[in-house]
């Protein structure tokens, strides 16, 4: 039986330009000083020094302790109840989709104006989407999802409202998708990320902007196991590359860093 989420072929597999291209933004403006600061995509330019790669990070395949491990400091970093509720993988980016397809094709109504690739991979799984500009105007969806903080404008929503909305999303069997990609230098107490127990709540992380490493792609997804089981099972195994096994195990485990530059971040913002 093919276990793997049906999406739809149709004009919404274009990818749309967020911008992020250094190579197109010196094409386009020759004469700008260098380097170039990009403001686009919301990536630290401090990134994390991981240590030197070790061999094995590119000439083995991954451990399943290492994956396990990176997980429980995942799960403590962000806040998730364990590692059971959380999934790693090859970037935020490419569980769009497969968190989209958790539920049969129906309605889906995304608060914007927000990163449009949500729309799309909504749009991919089948969905008929909707992108809405005020809050309550999510009740009534079958999925349902919000950007939080928001890109590009930092709009906040406050827990005790999204946890409303998904109480009133579960009673239609609806799910609701929090994309945190941005709460590591936000509001913790707001964060959803030990709330995904109740069992429709899938909230999304990316390592990738905080930590200042992008290319690595490294992201996740934090759940209730039942759902946490299935996006593991889609992604099938060794989803996470041995760099970024090396970088995130690292980056989680230090707390000075994190706690300092946090501290730089607002001090410049």
């Amino acid at each position: 039986m093919d276990i793997r989420p049906r999406l739809a072929d149709r004009a919404t597999d274009r990818v749309t330009d967020h911008g992020g291209s250094l190579v197109q933004a010196s094409a386009l403006f020759p004469d700008a000083p260098m380097p170039f600061l990009d403001l686009s995509t919301g990536i630290n330019p401090n990134p994390y020094p991981f240590s030197p790669l070790p061999a094995s990070a590119v000439e083995r395949l991954p451990e399943e302790a290492d994956i396990a491990a990176l997980t429980e400091r995942a799960a403590a970093y962000y806040g998730a109840p364990s590692a059971a509720h959380v999934i790693a993988a090859p970037g935020s980016q490419l569980l769009l989709p497969l968190v989209a397809s958790l539920l049969a094709p129906g309605p889906a109504r995304i608060l914007g104006p927000t990163y449009a690739e949500h729309a799309r991979a909504a749009a991919l799984a089948g969905h008929t989407v909707e992108e809405v500009e005020r809050f309550d105007a999510l009740h009534g969806a079958r999925l349902a999802v919000v950007v939080n903080p928001n890109n590009p404008d930092g709009r906040l929503i406050g827990r005790s409202e999204l946890l409303h909305l998904a109480e009133n999303l579960r009673r239609n069997g609806g799910i609701l998708v929090v994309d945190e990609a941005f709460m590591d230098v936000g509001p913790q107490a707001e964060s959803l990320a030990g709330d995904v127990e109740a069992g429709n709540i899938v909230v999304l992380r990316s390592f990738g902007k905080f930590f200042g490493l992008a290319g690595l792609r490294l992201g996740f997804a934090l759940a209730s196991e039942e759902l946490a089981q299935k996006l593991s099972a889609w992604l099938g195994p060794w989803a996470v590359a041995g760099p970024a096994l090396h970088a995130g195990l690292e980056a989680f485990a230090d707390r000075d860093w994190q706690s300092a530059m946090r501290r730089d971040l607002i001090k410049h913002a």
